[in-house]
């Protein structure tokens, strides 16, 4: 039987838009914690470093738990989705014939979520897999 565990970290309500927080969070979903932890630190992004932060909150709450491997856990979820706009008195800015728009200031939440299951599944390193395509399909049939 394949048992799975999950632990989970989020921030709510992040200074960042979804769409620049979501460029990072495609980058390390699905990877082993370390590797992902790797990944962050030398990304050049804002984001970067709100994820990574992030990450290991959730590697800190896994870690609680005292038969849980640190270095087996991978990334099972990466989200990011819009939070709210930033309330108050909104600010304004010109705009064409003469109107007004609002400046949105955009929030996002961010969530990772980390499990640790058997070896084989952090073995396969997803860029190194093999293509499947007709060559592939004509060298297994023969």
């Amino acid at each position: 039987m394949n048992e799975t565990r999950d632990y989970a970290a989020h921030h709510m309500h992040a200074r960042i838009t979804g769409r620049k927080a979501r460029l990072v969070a495609d980058m390390i979903r699905g990877l082993p914690v370390n590797r992902a932890v790797e990944v962050l630190t030398y990304t050049p992004r804002r984001a970067a470093r709100l994820l990574e932060k992030v990450l290991k909150s959730a590697m800190a709450n896994a870690s609680q738990n005292g038969d849980v491997d640190v270095n087996k856990l991978y990334i099972s979820e990466c989200r990011v989705d819009d939070g709210p706009l930033l309330g108050g008195r909104p600010r304004w800015r010109p705009a064409a014939r003469g109107r007004a728009m609002p400046i949105r200031k955009r929030t996002s939440h961010l969530r990772v979520r980390v499990a640790e299951t058997v070896d084989a599944v952090l073995t396969s390193d997803p860029v190194a897999a093999p293509e499947k395509g007709r060559a592939a399909e004509d060298e297994a049939e023969s």
